[in-house]
């Protein structure tokens, strides 16, 4: 399987959030799933459709753009769309990174004049995937294809960061996981959000070769009534020990 749509099927979710909300000159965009290409694409496998949102985006005429983002991912052609979408309305651009921004999801923060992270999110950034069929030829066009994805993206985090396309490109070969200290090291985030939750992902990440393995859920505590009962046998046992010895 396609490790996009294993991405894409993993994480399909029955009910989505309203990705735009608008107050006075401030509108909030919620980036909470998936990142798609069509409303098609996103009733089969979830996700939020670049199809719908990039028309509601370019209806924003300045004021601030609140992204919040907590998304696995998804596709990058998409997710430039609405780059281009964001940067076309004028409006200054805050990200705000409240769980994972991960694959594509990076890309859409990118457009952001500021970043920020909350404590405990995480930021990841790796080489573009796809699905091909063909002869040598159409692979062979399809890896150069990649090939050029990958540096217009390393050039967009070159283009935050500070840091050149090669070591960006070099960190998206690896798939780089940072935590919040380690985006704002790196310059792909700007600063830490203050009196924040702690943030926490709920996306099934195992399409991607690096992504942190989820915590084994502590065991659950016994009752107490059969903590008492156990106790309570323990005494018992060396009652009757202690009888024994007494009698010998």
């Amino acid at each position: 399987m396609s490790k996009l749509i294993q991405l894409l099927a993993s994480n399909r979710k029955p009910t989505r959030p309203r990705a735009l909300e608008t107050s006075g000159d401030e509108t909030t965009i919620y980036i909470y799933d998936a990142i798609v290409a069509d409303d098609e694409t996103a009733a089969w496998w979830g996700g939020v459709s670049a199809q719908s949102l990039v028309p509601e985006i370019r209806a924003i005429k300045s004021g601030t753009v609140h992204l919040r983002i907590n998304s696995p991912g998804g596709d990058v052609f998409a997710a430039q769309a609405i780059v281009a979408a964001i940067r076309d309305t004028g409006a200054k651009v805050i990200a705000h990174i409240d769980g994972v921004a991960a694959s594509a999801a990076t890309v859409i923060a990118s457009a952001a004049e500021e970043v920020v992270m909350s404590d405990g999110a995480m930021y990841m950034i790796h080489c573009a995937w796809t699905v091909a069929i063909g002869n040598a030829e159409d692979l062979t066009s399809t890896a150069a294809l990649l090939d050029k994805t990958d540096g217009v993206i390393a050039g967009q985090y070159a283009k935050r960061s500070g840091k050149s396309a090669d070591e960006m490109k070099a960190a998206m070969s690896a798939e780089t996981w940072y935590t919040a200290q380690e985006a704002v090291d790196v310059g792909l985030a700007d600063r830490i959000a203050e009196n924040a939750p702690r943030a926490q992902a709920s996306w099934d990440l195992s399409a991607y070769a690096n992504a942190p393995k989820p915590k084994a859920a502590a065991p659950a505590p016994e009752p107490i009534d059969a903590i008492t009962a156990e106790h309570r046998e323990r005494q018992q046992q060396r009652m009757r020990m202690l009888n024994r010895i007494n009698h010998q």
